[in-house]
């Protein structure tokens, strides 16, 4: 489990999680937890075998591209991406100019590696190519997201809406109208994506993400229905199965939720996963097989100096040693200044022992409003540690929002709080 496919989930796993592939293009998105490998391989020999058919045709090659960065998500498979960008060169070559699906295609690769400033030059190539078609507008609201340049995503996520309003451009408006600190249109928008969808793997991924949006509100009720219509639409969807393990251990089940991520991670390695079940088995004993997994990616990653998955820094701050966390997000931040990325980099700081400089970047993960308990733990955490007033505040606000949202660090947050009456938190 530690081998390649490790080192597959640490690059490929950190794909946006926006929404599903539209017909023509895989968007940069998470890999699709219960979209059939086989069927992406069926799509790929279909594409390979229309390219032998008709090798002079670009379209065909470009097809072959969009067949393969779609496997390469469902399948974890990072070397799809170089099978992608061989077939683009293909499609280039027969096309050099006009050649709207192999721009849109580049652009998609290129988000899949972490190079959003390639993906949003390439987004902008598209969408002056053609003003009216959707696929660009899809690549470059997630490169500008992933840049942290929110106006501009939402620029081109209206966009998406006008030409294409459905699951692509609901599930993006609905990431925009969240991180901006708006959950109740955020979950209009999904349901508008459920709504819309044409596939169960659509509908899956759309009440995935109503799960998360109510589980970020503290309703676990309401998120547990919503991931089991995900699981119901597509049996071992990933983010559905995580989202109820989750629910399983806030239940009390807690042996019953760490057999869930054994099975979900032996199959779907992702460090979201790998640490959620680390958090509940405490960092200890328990969870050695995920922590060596986890410990795996991270050495693999170090030495290819590929993409960051924040979920594994997060991992190694808390559980590793917090300087290799600070040296793998400042190497994301120089690809990508999200709030997700300033956030894991100010806590990988604070761990370090950098609070002067953490808290400037968790104010930076702050700056859309969004609504997220860890990012006002990690922020509070971060300024009780300055002394600052405004820590406890932000503190309570965590636990106000979500009670329940770290079976590691809601306790700590409630033990800086009130440290008299459980003891001191070590760091």
């Amino acid at each position: 489990m530690a081998g390649g496919a490790a080192a597959v989930a640490g690059c490929v796993a950190g794909l946006l999680y926006l929404g599903p592939a539209d017909d023509q293009h895989p968007v940069a998105a998470a890999p699709r937890a219960g979209a059939a490998p086989a069927a992406a391989g069926l799509a790929v020999a279909t594409a390979r075998k229309r390219t032998e058919r008709y090798p002079d045709d670009p379209t065909s090659w470009s097809g072959l591209a969009s067949a393969e960065a779609e496997e390469a998500r469902v399948t974890l498979d990072a070397s799809r991406l170089d099978a992608a960008d061989e077939a683009l060169r293909h499609s280039l070559a027969l096309q050099k100019t006009d050649n709207y699906a192999a721009v849109t295609g580049q652009g998609v690769v290129a988000n899949a590696r972490h190079a959003f400033a390639e993906g949003r030059d390439f987004g902008l190539r598209a969408t002056r190519m053609a003003p009216d078609r959707a696929d660009g507008y899809t690549v470059l609201a997630d490169a500008q997201i992933q840049l942290g340049d929110y106006p501009a995503a939402r620029a081109a996520v209206q966009r998406l809406l006008d030409i294409a309003p459905a699951g692509a451009a609901y599930s993006r408006a609905a990431y925009d109208l969240e991180t901006n600190g708006r959950p109740k249109d955020a979950a209009i928008a999904l349901q508008r994506a459920v709504d819309s969808a044409s596939t169960a793997d659509e509908r899956a991924f759309a009440q995935a993400r109503l799960g998360e949006l109510a589980w970020s509100q503290g309703a676990v009720d309401r998120a547990e229905h919503h991931f089991r219509l995900a699981v119901d639409a597509v049996p071992g969807y990933m983010y559905g199965e995580s989202g109820l393990a989750r629910v399983r251990a806030v239940r009390g089940e807690r042996a019953k939720a760490l057999g869930m991520y054994r099975e979900l991670t032996g199959r779907a390695p992702l460090p979201q996963f790998l640490a959620e079940a680390v958090e509940l088995g405490g960092g200890g004993a328990e969870v050695r097989p995920e922590k060596e997994v986890l410990d795996a990616q991270v050495r693999l990653l170090r030495a290819s100096g590929g993409a960051v998955d924040p979920h594994l820094a997060l991992y190694v701050a808390d559980h590793g040693d917090p300087d290799v966390a600070v040296e793998l997000m400042r190497g994301e931040w120089k690809r990508a200044r999200s709030v997700i990325v300033a956030d894991a980099l100010g806590w990988s700081l604070h761990r370090a022992g950098h609070d002067a400089e953490a808290v400037g970047y968790a104010r930076k993960a702050a700056r859309t409003g969004w609504g997220n308990a860890l990012f006002r733990y990690h922020r509070g955490a971060i300024e009780h540690a300055l002394g600052l007033p405004e820590g406890d505040r932000h503190l309570r606000e965590a636990l106000a929002l979500n009670p329940n949202f770290s079976p590691y660090h809601a306790p700590l947050a409630r033990r800086l709080l009130n440290p008299r009456a459980t003891g001191s938190p070590s760091r």
